[in-house]
């Protein structure tokens, strides 16, 4: 008889997203550049909608990018929960009940979902894509999917499946 661990977690990274995390710090060293040596005698208008621009433009490329730069998935007794960036942020908490079935994607890309981050599309449900790559998708009970990138999601979508076996034998059992 196979066991599984209390609990399962995968992650996924994706390193070229830094990349883009060093533009959004130059940017915001740019505008704070610009503000400190700017001759404000010039143009003051000019100058200041430069520094917010540089400055507004880097904090939203930074902290946009570092929040999908990595994903955490838990697989828990009774839950799952996907945490994305590494302050945790976006964070979803799917209850097993409301998982009707797992499957293993071989292949999910950002093209598919419009880029990297949390993704919805009508005709697709939602997703959290933070690399080219293998991973799982959810069929949850009202209909919708929910797709996952993760290192090993094989592994994820067996344990998922034991525990949503598991449970349904103890609904047939209970009186």
């Amino acid at each position: 008889m196979v066991t599984d661990p209390e609990t399962w977690t995968g992650r996924a990274t994706n390193r070229v997203q830094w990349l883009l995390a060093a533009i959004g710090a130059a940017c915001l060293a740019l505008g704070v550049e610009l503000a400190v040596d700017a001759a404000w005698n010039a143009g003051v208008t000019a100058v200041l909608m430069a520094v917010i621009g540089c400055v507004a433009v880097g904090l939203l490329v930074l902290f946009g990018t570092l929040a999908f730069v990595h994903v955490e998935l838990t697989v828990g007794r009774n839950a799952l929960e996907v945490r994305c960036g590494y302050m945790g942020l976006p964070r979803r908490r799917i209850p097993l009940d409301h998982v009707v079935r797992a499957d293993f994607a071989p292949r999910v890309t950002p093209r598919h979902w419009g880029g990297w981050g949390y993704r919805w599309r009508p005709e697709k449900g939602t997703a959290v894509v933070v690399r080219r790559g293998e991973g799982l998708v959810l069929t949850l009970g009202d209909g919708r999917s929910f797709t996952i990138t993760v290192d090993d999601a094989e592994t994820a979508v067996r344990v998922i499946r034991r525990r949503l076996n598991l449970r349904r034998r103890a609904a047939r059992t209970d009186p």
